[in-house]
Order: C-alpha cells, then sequence, then structure tokens
C-alpha cells in the first residue's frame, strides 16, 4: 500500500520559518534609551514657516538637541541648510533630550494646575447649587423582597 507522504528533508526548520515580512518604517524613530535622559521630538517650523517661539521655548525649559554622532542608530542624511548643525532633524522637528527628574517635575506642575482648574470650575458650579432643587440629589436605591425593611 504506498502513501503519499513528502520527503522527510522537506520537514527540516529552516524550511518551515515564516519570511520576515516588511514593514515602512517609523517616520520619526526612537533613539536608544538612556538612563536619566528623556527623549522628546521638538517642533522648529510648521508648514515650511519658521517656529522659533515654540523651539526658544522648549531650549528655555531645559530641552537640549541630540547630536547625530551620539544615536547612530537613527540613520539618515544630514540636511545642509539646517538651523541645528549636527542634530537630528526630520520634517521640522529635531531631537532633543533633557533629564528625567526635570521631565517629571514638569508634569507634577502641569497635573497641579490641571487640579486646580478642576477644582475651581467644581467650587463655581457647586456655588449655584439650592437646598430646595439640588443639583446632585442623594438617593438610595436597593432591592428589597417580601415585606421589605421594617
Amino acid at each position: 500500500m504506498a502513501e503519499n507522504r513528502s520527503a522527510r528533508d522537506l520537514e527540516s526548520r529552516e524550511l518551515a520559518k515564516r519570511k520576515n515580512m516588511w514593514a515602512p518604517s517609523q517616520l520619526l524613530p526612537s533613539p536608544k534609551t538612556q538612563p536619566g535622559w528623556t527623549f522628546r521630538w521638538i517642533r522648529t517650523s510648521i508648514l515650511g514657516q519658521l517656529d522659533p517661539t515654540n523651539a526658544s521655548a522648549k531650549f528655555r525649559e531645559g530641552w537640549v538637541p541630540v547630536k547625530a554622532e551620539d544615536h547612530p542608530e537613527i540613520m539618515l542624511i544630514a540636511d545642509p541648510t539646517s538651523r541645528f548643525p549636527g542634530s537630528i532633524e526630520i520634517g521640522g522637528l529635531v531631537l532633543c533630550k533633557a533629564p528625567t527628574e526635570m521631565v517629571d517635575a514638569r508634569k507634577e506642575w502641569f497635573n497641579s494646575q490641571t487640579q486646580a482648574q478642576v477644582e475651581a470650575v467644581d467650587n463655581n458650579f457647586m456655588r449655584t447649587n439650592d437646598a430646595r432643587m439640588p443639583l446632585f440629589s442623594e438617593t438610595r436605591s436597593g432591592i428589597t423582597f417580601g415585606r421589605g425593611n421594617k
């Protein structure tokens, strides 16, 4: 009785491997992480128009442009007309870094600002509350069986 079997040499692991799937490259590549540093892309121009206000504000906050030689994993062709020579600049964005503790302090400050605004809105809203017609009424709901509560 003859069986239809494939040859044993066709069942090797090399043939069973899946081909590597192609994926498009990232528009803004991520640099390798460094302990104590946070990376961020900072806008230097928009729609072909320079945006020095945004860039200078971020630089005053403590963001520093990253040098291309520090991150060879980000392959790019240097733009000879760049305002940040030696830095990593893609499409009007320049890669910058800042100390992580500064970034955490910035987040904490913005969170406190947000919390203060939320409390101000809540206080203003509750100021119009009247006991005769409360904005929020406490309703007690429950399920009872039989005669209910005595």
